[in-house]
């Protein structure tokens, strides 16, 4: 008489191995790899932000003042106002140069930071 399940044989314990597909793995790796985009766009778009709102230099952290620009308010005329006895063109090269803009060219509601050194 033989039976399909015989008490004499040893069965066998050895480990089975995961085998993901081709789908399995990118699914995988896009699951691994959310956070770490996450993190780095945050860190991305936060370190900008931290960059206009001081900066360190030779260990002593610089606080910086804002203006918002006006309706039909011009770079030179924020120059004039905050530095009457200065050359404008060379207040205007500084808040460019620190607000990393691409031109001189401003919009009303955009905040600026100002140089400490007016």
């Amino acid at each position: 008489m033989s039976t399909a399940f015989e008490l004499n044989t040893p069965m066998a314990t050895g480990r089975t191995r995961l085998r993901l597909t081709r789908r399995g793995r990118v699914v995988f790796t896009s699951l691994a790899a959310v956070p770490l985009v996450a993190a780095a766009l945050a860190v991305a778009l936060n370190g900008g932000i931290a960059a206009a709102e001081s900066s360190t230099v030779g260990g002593v952290v610089t606080a910086f003042d804002y203006v918002t620009i006006q309706s039909g308010q011009s770079l030179w005329q924020l120059a004039e106002d905050i530095a009457p006895t200065s050359d404008p063109r060379e207040v205007i090269a500084e808040i460019v140069n620190l607000n990393q803009l691409p031109s001189d060219s401003v919009q009303p509601g955009q905040r600026l930071a100002l140089p400490n050194d007016l």
